[in-house]
């Protein structure tokens, strides 16, 4: 390959191991009626294309970004477990997520491109469609919040190119599960909500993680989170590239 291929190869995908998935624009199913308040109203919005990365961002690749820049280091990095390199990087908060993503050029994603990626174009309840998540899907825990399991293979964090199974219909993989991912989107109500207008400074994590109950992988279940703290074993992110 040329020099100038492996440029271009490198801007379409800076992570390396981590490909940018493409998510066509057009009209998608967002938000419920059937579900907690600050999930609602449900509508049809029209989204514009983007990029997502197909898994979680892993220690692997944060560690590269961590030794690139000078950045701290994921709280978690020296934990048997949550720091292995092919585990989603854990215990950063939204600003080292952000950070990193910019670092390549892009940002976190919106709630809106992260409810597209995961429920598609129809609204499904679950990045594979309307069928409860089991063992073969995501990685989850026990039947009553919050507390790890093992009977999917993983009492923690599982490998961030893990569960095929529950990929979406473009192949992005663990969406529901394994970590909770942060969004650059401040918590508020949707229009049209009924709860307070303000939850505080507080940024939203989507899909659930390895010690979630399965109400909390749904696709549109939001999270109001302290963007400062960095010392959760169950939260990482992923980056998109929106399109200019």
């Amino acid at each position: 390959m040329t020099a100038a291929l492996r440029a271009a190869a490198a801007d379409i995908d800076p992570i390396v191991g981590n490909p940018l998935i493409e998510i066509a624009a057009g009209p998608f199913v967002f938000g419920r009626d059937d579900g907690p308040e600050n999930e609602r109203p449900r509508r049809v919005l029209e989204g514009r294309p983007f990029a997502i990365n197909r898994t979680e961002i892993t220690n692997r690749q944060y560690g590269r970004f961590i030794k690139a820049t000078g950045h701290r280091p994921a709280f978690y990095v020296n934990h048997p477990v949550l720091g292995l390199d092919d585990r989603p990087v854990v215990g950063v908060s939204w600003g080292d997520a952000d950070a990193f993503c910019r670092h390549y050029g892009l940002v976190l994603p919106s709630e809106q491109q992260y409810e597209r990626a995961a429920r598609g174009t129809k609204g499904g309840a679950f990045p594979w469609g309307e069928s409860p998540p089991d063992e073969r899907r995501a990685n989850y825990g026990a039947d009553a919040c919050c507390s790890g399991d093992a009977r999917d293979g993983y009492p923690m964090t599982a490998p961030a190119e893990s569960f095929a199974d529950g990929a979406n219909s473009e192949g992005v993989l663990n969406l529901a599960g394994n970590v909770w991912e942060w969004t650059r989107d401040v918590y508020t109500p949707y229009e049209g909500g009924n709860a307070a207008r303000s939850a505080g400074p507080y940024r939203v994590l989507r899909g659930g993680s390895w010690n979630s109950d399965r109400n909390h992988l749904t696709t549109t279940y939001r999270l109001a989170y302290d963007p400062g703290f960095r010392f959760s074993a169950n939260g990482g992110f992923r980056c998109v590239r929106s399109a200019p």
